[in-house]
């Protein structure tokens, strides 16, 4: 799957291999500026300034990469898990209901089936559509949550009672 998860852009005029390395290696940095920004303007001040400017570092990396990478690619990927957490942080539910909705499919491709990182991304989305009133589509993808974590943990985790009994409480 290392192809799919370093997808590039189809484009007329593809990019060259130059320009490709060349953007592996800005996401690479771009990553790990945003690991070293997140530490320490978390710990020095959680004020909402500092957390535009991480949300603004994601979305202006994204533009970026985007011009190269299709949203599958695993730059791209972690860069909207990022964007997602910076907003669920603030209580943005529409922004990270964008990204989440973004990183759903690319997940459920890379990830085995049962896997939690794809039960996770799935329980905050339904979260995020019940915070936003769509009960339809938050059921929808809570029970696609259970059903991973029913096989990963087993029918009886109290995750699963505890998202079984958020159901029927909605």
């Amino acid at each position: 799957q290392d192809k799919e998860k370093l997808q590039i852009c189809k484009l007329n005029d593809p990019p060259s291999a130059e320009t490709v390395k060349d953007m592996i290696k800005y996401a690479r940095n771009v990553i790990e500026e945003f690991r070293r920004a997140k530490h320490y303007k978390y710990i020095l001040c959680l004020t909402l300034t500092p957390l535009v400017e991480l949300l603004e570092i994601c979305e202006l990396s994204l533009d970026k990469m985007g011009a190269v990478f299709e949203d599958s690619n695993v730059y791209m990927l972690h860069m909207m898990y990022q964007a997602m957490g910076v907003c669920l942080y603030v209580q943005d539910w529409e922004g990270a209901l964008c990204y989440g909705q973004k990183i759903i499919r690319p997940y459920s491709k890379h990830y085995p089936s049962y896997s939690l990182n794809v039960a996770s991304m799935w329980l905050k989305l339904g979260r995020l559509y019940m915070a936003l009133n769509n009960r339809t589509a938050g059921v929808k993808a809570l029970k696609r949550a259970v059903a991973i974590m029913e096989v990963a943990h087993g029918k009886d985790h109290p995750y699963i009672s505890e998202i079984k009994k958020e159901l029927e409480d909605h």
